[in-house]
């Protein structure tokens, strides 16, 4: 199976040379808005490499020059590919840990079980498998007392100045700028201590140990004792870390972003994948900082960054515009601002369609979606039951409309996503209709299940049963969603991914057996149309794993005759939204069909009001946050002299 498609699902390619420039005059001017020597790779897997191939330099020179190199060795998942690369490079005689002294950069807190342990995550991703030394490696003792902590932690300390000080710290940016647990609110001369993990960290760290019991405690190496080391590696992949990178290497120094104090130190390398460097000026604005190689998506960019910037819709931008804010470029590329106006104002409001299937019997030369086969078959994945409704129902409704043949397929039942009290309410209902038909059915299952969750059970969460009866609650609603869009329940499938069910937490790896559910599915439908979501910086993984399963499988069936007339179209909704440049595809909503797709979101009782996960500090849940993007995404093909709609739902074309 490959391992890395990803870089398939972007909607144009970036020029090489915004991060990989060919002399140093060029790369000083690309980067005069970064503080911080960043390096920008294409792909993870790329940084990865040249992350390990630094940290082998880091301890051959120490090595050889003073017989021995000390390392804190960070424990986040970014870090990890590191730490297989530096695996590959040892087996290659191209590194020997034998004179690596190894300290762990974090750990959990006090008394927590062993098993829950990021020591013994870094023991069996890195330490198992290369000739370090057991002696050589150091972590916190989590079985100290409260009132010992502050004691180990200096103690901590002095063994690192006992051991000759840090050569090297190894360690990944979080999404909120943290490095290890030095979270918002670090000071920059922080020391070892032990603190309270944040929603984000213990987030994090479950997701890392398989666990829902994440600790509430931690320790670790402070911001001053990183800013003491000789030099410093930072990673960062994937769109969920390119705001906090924009901060920690473009921003000021605060300790609402402890990873900015890096900007003081004198010998600090940050790797990024083009993910994580999305919003960096350089990729994002390239026009501010060098010549560009225009294409469309590009100059779409630029114009609807002018607008933002003057206030102005498009058709209202002038040569005057365009010169102020550094775009003369385009004004000589296309002779005056009224010709790059149009152009641009012509792509944008040709996404713009209310025929989401295409328009039978109409000129489709500037339409999002060909005009024939009319009607289509339109296959819909969503990673949960909610993420379809949530993310498009707008469009689903339009489709059914339309005449085309919708189905939906529900890769996980999102059990892990329904709270106890739901559960327990759902146990009440069967009980109730138990005791009033008096079927030839024990009650001892519900009595069992109610017990079950009253005491929370430390098996409660993983019990298959339990997780049955929460995974069809979540089911039931959303085949009521989908009745209320005129979508019949035969054509609903749940496809009950392995990576989900055959997990606890639903954060199992991507197999061959999950594919192959996608490519059984496709193959039966042979679908004109398929809709997947794109939500790809999903803090609790499940959407990253079911986009990775379908581009896998997508790649698997790109050679058969049916997949040439199929198009894939990509929508977002549940964590984020399409910028207006990137959209493909805009389906517009009137202010009955926006409260349509309300009412069919307010189906799913269970994720309305006390659903477990929620999405910001100020509460609100994922789909709201939804439902306002789609507002604010019309508001803004409003500013720009488009035309105005209640809300707007959007859509990238993937292209394999």
């Amino acid at each position: 199976m490959k391992t890395d498609l990803k870089a398939n699902t972007k909607f144009y390619q970036v020029s090489s040379r915004y991060y990989r420039p060919e002399n140093e005059i060029e790369l000083a001017s690309l980067t005069r808005y970064e503080k911080v020597y960043t390096k920008v790779m294409e792909s993870a897997d790329e940084g990865a490499r040249e992350a390990a191939l630094d940290v082998a330099g880091v301890i051959n020179r120490c090595v050889e020059d003073k017989g021995r190199c000390v390392i804190a060795f960070g424990s986040g998942r970014y870090v990890f590919k590191v730490y297989d690369e530096l695996v590959k490079l040892y087996f290659a005689d191209k590194v020997s840990f034998a004179d690596v002294v190894a300290f762990n950069l974090s750990e959990l807190g006090l008394g927590d079980d062993d098993e829950l342990s990021l020591h013994r995550l870094i023991h069996n991703q890195l330490f198992a498998k290369v000739d370090i030394e057991p002696d050589n490696i150091h972590t916190f003792n989590k079985h100290t007392t409260i009132e010992d902590v502050h004691g180990q932690c200096k103690a901590y300390e002095r063994q690192i100045i006992d051991a000759g000080g840090l050569d090297l710290v190894l360690c990944d940016l979080t999404k909120d700028g943290s490095i290890a647990f030095n979270e918002p609110g670090s000071a920059r001369n922080s020391a070892c201590r032990l603190i309270l993990l944040g929603s984000d960290s213990r987030s994090r760290v479950a997701d890392a140990l398989q666990s829902d019991n994440a600790p509430k405690t931690g320790v670790t190496l402070g911001i001053g004792n990183i800013l003491s080391a000789r030099k410093v590696i930072c990673v960062a992949w994937e769109e969920e870390s390119a705001v906090a990178l924009l901060n920690a290497i473009e921003g000021k120094m605060t300790d609402l972003v402890p990873a900015s104090f890096l900007q003081v130190h004198n010998d600090v390398k940050i790797i990024a994948d083009l993910d994580a460097a999305s919003r960096l000026t350089r990729i994002s604005y390239p026009w501010k900082v060098t010549s560009c190689e225009w294409n469309d998506y590009l100059i779409r960019r630029a114009i609807v960054w002018l607008c933002g910037q003057t206030g102005k819709p498009i058709l209202k931008l002038t040569n005057k515009d365009y010169n102020d804010y550094g775009l003369s470029e385009l004004v000589a590329l296309y002779d005056s601002a009224y010709n790059v106006n149009i152009k641009i104002f012509n792509d944008l409001q040709h996404t713009i369609t209310g025929w989401p299937g295409g328009k039978p019997n109409a000129d489709d030369t500037y339409r999002p979606e060909r005009a024939e086969p009319h009607p289509k078959r339109v296959l819909i994945f969503s990673p949960h039951p909610d993420d379809v409704m949530v993310s498009m129902g707008g469009t689903v409704r339009r489709l059914v409309q339309q005449g085309h043949d919708v189905r939906i397929a529900f890769q996980t039942d999102g059990d892990v996503a329904v709270s106890d009290e739901d559960l327990m309410r759902c146990c009440i209902l069967a009980e109730r209709l138990l005791g009033h038909f008096k079927p030839d059915v024990s009650h001892d299952f519900i009595d069992a299940m109610k017990s079950m969750v009253n005491g929370k059970s430390p098996n409660a969460d993983t019990d298959a049963d339990v997780r049955f009866f929460k995974g069809s609650i979540m089911l039931s609603e959303a085949l009521m969603a989908c009745r209320q869009m005129g979508v019949p329940r035969e054509n609903i499938y749940d496809l009950r991914m392995p990576f989900y069910t055959d997990d606890p937490h639903g954060q199992g790896k991507i197999t061959d057996a999950d594919i192959a559910v996608i490519k059984d599915l496709i193959t039966r439908v042979k679908p004109h149309q398929i809709f997947i979501d794109n939500d790809l910086v999903d803090p609790h993984g499940t959407h990253v794993r079911a986009h990775s399963a379908i581009i896998h499988a997508l790649d698997g069936l790109k050679n058969e005759e049916f997949m040439s007339d199929c198009r894939v179209w990509m929508y977002r909704g549940q964590w984020g939204q399409w910028n207006v440049d990137q959209v493909e595809m805009a389906v517009p909503m009137s202010p009955e069909e926006f409260s349509d797709k309300r009412d069919a979101i307010l189906k799913f009782q269970s994720q309305i009001h006390d659903a477990p996960f929620r999405t910001s500090a100020d509460g609100k849940l994922s789909w709201q946050r939804s439902i306002e993007r789609n507002s604010n995404l019309a508001e803004v093909y409003q500013q720009l002299g488009l035309a105005t709609y209640e809300a707007i739902e959007a859509f990238v074309q993937y292209r394999p």
